[in-house]
């Protein structure tokens, strides 16, 4: 395992972020494909084993039972203070008004619910999951400025939205002397590179650490075109993700790992290793092997030619994973 710093912070994380969305109880939330606790705890043990210290969740991955059975296997098997837990703020936890967004009163109220599933007094990065454009930017941040100044959240981030937006947030907490976001995980991989447009450009210039979501492309990049996963079946979010013409990068991925004799997964995130604007690619894993495949993907380096016959076949996508 690698170990490197989030953004300009002087906080060290492990290069690979475990992504805990696939940990839940498969009849609570929208997820009917995650793993129950056995199972997941099984691989998170396998992670900390492997050297992996970051572990990424959200309050609304299933219903909240994501943070329950992360926080639950942390505390079983690690020390709180060698850890980096991260989570996110902004679904829909609840019908009927204040259930939901980033208006001072839904985050006063998520970050002492994530606290208490994760059964820890304070998160390391607490991240807000979307724009929220119902509640200005300036109580967004001010509520969030006191979440860390209370103790409850150490750093803050931000997920997927426009550059513009980032760049405002960036900019009204600097001028009112809030704590300013270190981190975005944006949507970014193979099939998906719109953010080096400009979100990249943007972190690259404000220091901010970049932990991408979904860097195997929902497990499209580590498999044939056409095979179909219980994910795939139900991931209906995923179906807005990418478009037929993605089918000649996946191929490309496949065909170079052939040549290397390793699977798929591990040259898809190899390629994302090797940008250094990359802080650590967050992982979601059902599998053992998938783990493995992630770490054993830090010694894979790529050739300049590689690179370019992954690269060239890409065709611009329209805006997508906002929502």
């Amino acid at each position: 395992m690698r170990y490197t710093r989030l953004g300009s912070t002087g906080l060290e994380v492990s290069a690979i972020s475990l992504g805990c969305m696939s940990f839940g109880q498969p009849d609570r939330g929208n997820h009917e494909w995650t793993l129950d606790e056995e199972a997941s705890r099984d691989l998170i043990k396998r992670s900390l084993d492997a050297g992996v210290t970051f572990f990424d969740t959200a309050n609304v991955y299933s219903d909240g039972s994501s943070e329950e059975i992360t926080g639950r296997a942390l505390r079983d098997f690690a020390s709180r203070d060698e850890v980096v837990i991260a989570t996110k703020v902004h679904g829909r936890m609840r019908p009927g008004p204040n259930g939901g967004g980033l208006s001072r009163k839904a985050i006063m109220t998520e970050i002492d619910h994530s606290l208490r599933r994760l059964g820890t007094d304070y998160v390391d990065l607490y991240q807000i999951h979307r724009w929220d454009h119902e509640t200005p930017i300036e109580e967004t941040l001010e509520a969030l400025h006191d979440v860390v100044k209370a103790g409850k959240a150490r750093y803050i981030g931000a997920s997927s939205m426009h550059a513009w937006q980032f760049a405002t947030a960036l900019f009204t907490a600097e001028r009112h002397g809030w704590t300013r976001f270190v981190s975005m995980q944006n949507h970014y991989n193979l099939l998906y590179r719109e953010e080096e447009r400009e979100m990249l450009p943007l972190c690259a210039d404000q220091g901010i650490g970049v932990i991408p979501w979904s860097p195997l492309a929902r497990g499209r990049l580590t498999r044939p075109w056409d095979e179909v996963t219980a994910r795939t079946e139900t991931d209906e979010f995923g179906r807005t993700l990418y478009h037929p013409a993605d089918r000649v990068v996946v191929e490309r991925v496949a065909e170079v790992a052939a040549a290397r004799g390793v699977p798929a997964a591990q040259v898809a995130l190899a390629w994302m290793h090797r940008n250094p604007l990359i802080t650590a690619p967050i992982v979601g894993v059902t599998k053992a092997r998938h783990l493995d495949d992630a770490v054993a993907s830090l010694d894979v380096e790529l050739t300049g030619e590689e690179v370019a016959r992954l690269e060239e076949p890409y065709v611009p996508h329209a805006v997508a994973g906002f929502r």
